[in-house]
């Protein structure tokens, strides 16, 4: 029962960072976006 009981709390920290790390990833791009796309509206009001 024990063993059952730390393999099941291993399992769900492993699955809580893999989406962690997923979200930083997808935050880190979505900001990438928006800065080329600041970029691209400061060159044309250049």
């Amino acid at each position: 029962m024990k063993k059952i009981l730390i393999l099941m709390l291993t399992l769900g920290l492993a699955a809580t960072v893999v989406i962690c790390v997923s979200g930083c990833n997808t935050v880190r791009g979505a900001g990438r976006d928006i800065q080329r796309g600041g970029q691209a509206i400061q060159n044309l009001a250049d």
